[in-house]
């Protein structure tokens, strides 16, 4: 859904450019193309707000204007990055951001008997305490998003980046080959660990090493550098093969077992972090860059013109 979002603010704006379609009939008929094609994205997307909360549904059959539920992540990340790409003009983008933030807060957001933070899914109007991989992703949205917020919640959200890190992080280092599971648990006396095998897999996802990035940027803990540097050497140890980097079906085996397959996001998006954690925080300044769930670099849409993005090395 966040990338459907992002796909139509991206259409809307390019119909503005002129840089967008060089036409020589005084029309522009392709700057119309892109019009026509952004305002029928909006009007195919609107079915799923139709729900009882008003957050839409992830998932959208355009075909059949149906929708379900679940993968919905993107959309909050988006709410936040809109506002942030706008140069903090989108005013409405930041309001629905911060509401659903107090809200996953306020209704997702537990804390384990030893301290950890952790955020559960909501599933059939029960709270199920299953934390996953790609959830881990909102410690560094949470801090991407805190500088922004209202002055007496900027360090209580920092806290609650913070926590999330360090929950993620203890579920990499409570396994066997310190690589998290693709999802952990907080019940029947375990915490941070998978219990189901079909959660004890690990396909190279970036989330982790995406928060820890952000919260090196932020504070320059530089714990955070040491927790990515712990994940290289799991990487290096136990994902490389000859072909490439390979998945792992159990991360709690003492012996890796490959899945032989490398996901595009390992390297669109898990190394990329990696070298923006360890790299100085004038590469791709955030006063200047918005990375996309993608991990795509978008430039500030600044209002004063002359205030030009830094170029990218």
């Amino acid at each position: 859904m966040g990338k459907k979002r992002g796909s139509g603010g991206h259409l809307s704006k390019q119909y503005g450019n002129p840089r967008c379609c060089r036409s020589k009939s005084p029309g522009r008929k392709e700057v119309r193309v892109f019009r026509r094609k952004a305002v029928e994205l909006g009007e195919k997307l609107l079915p799923a707000f139709k729900t009882p909360t008003g957050i839409p549904w992830a998932l959208l059959n355009l075909k059949r204007s149906c929708v379900g539920g679940g993968l919905g992540d993107s959309f909050y990340e988006y709410l936040l990055k809109a506002w942030l790409m706008s140069d903090k003009t989108d005013e409405e983008g930041k309001k629905l951001y911060y509401d659903a933030l107090q809200a996953i807060e306020t209704n997702l957001m537990r804390k384990s008997s030893s301290g950890l933070t952790y955020i559960a899914e909501w599933k059939g109007g029960l709270l199920e305490h299953k934390m996953g991989h790609l959830t881990c992703f909102a410690g560094g949205m949470i801090a991407l998003g805190a500088d922004g917020a209202p002055s007496d919640k900027t360090g209580h959200q920092m806290e609650l980046a913070a926590e999330i890190a360090r929950t993620c992080h203890e579920s990499y280092a409570r396994t066997a080959l310190k690589l998290g599971p693709e999802a952990f648990r907080f019940d029947g006396g375990v915490e941070a660990i998978a219990t189901r095998q079909n959660e004890k897999y690990f396909i190279l996802r970036p989330e982790v090493i995406e928060t820890y990035m952000y919260m090196w940027r932020f504070t320059h803990d530089p714990k955070y550098r040491e927790w990515g540097w712990e994940a290289v050497q799991a990487l290096e140890q136990h994902c490389k093969v000859e072909g490439g980097y390979s998945g792992l079906r159990d991360v709690y085996a003492s012996n890796p077992n490959h899945d032989d397959v490398q996901q595009s996001f390992y390297l669109a998006e898990t190394l990329k972090y990696l070298y923006l954690l360890f790299s100085d925080d004038d590469h791709l300044p955030f006063e200047h860059w918005v990375f996309n769930t993608e991990a795509h670099p978008l430039p500030v849409l600044r209002r004063d013109k002359t205030d030009r993005p830094n170029e990218v090395e």
